[in-house]
């Protein structure tokens, strides 16, 4: 049998392996501050519509998170300061 010769395709490309990630770091958020925006609204909370607007804040924060990270892995890492603050973060 001849070897089929698999070309690897480095991290920085390989947009499966970055899709795949982004959909669990967002699947993964979006439930646990759900979670956590239930909870906060059981503890503080009488009325349900509150309680709700609590969960539905939670899965804000977290769907907004996952975009923030996700972004970055497509994008690069990418910064808002000017080279000149970088680089005197930097030192």
């Amino acid at each position: 049998m001849a070897e089929v010769n698999k070309v690897e395709v480095p991290a920085k490309y390989d947009l499966n392996a970055k899709w795949d990630a982004c959909l669990d770091l967002g699947v993964r958020r979006f439930v646990y501050s759900s979670f956590a925006g239930a909870f906060t609204g059981l503890l503080l909370f009488r009325s349900p519509v509150t309680r709700w607007a609590s969960v539905a804040f939670g899965a804000g924060i977290g769907i907004g998170s996952a975009y923030s990270d996700c972004s970055q892995k497509f994008n690069g890492s990418r910064s808002n300061l000017s080279p000149k603050f970088l680089k005197a973060a930097e030192e």
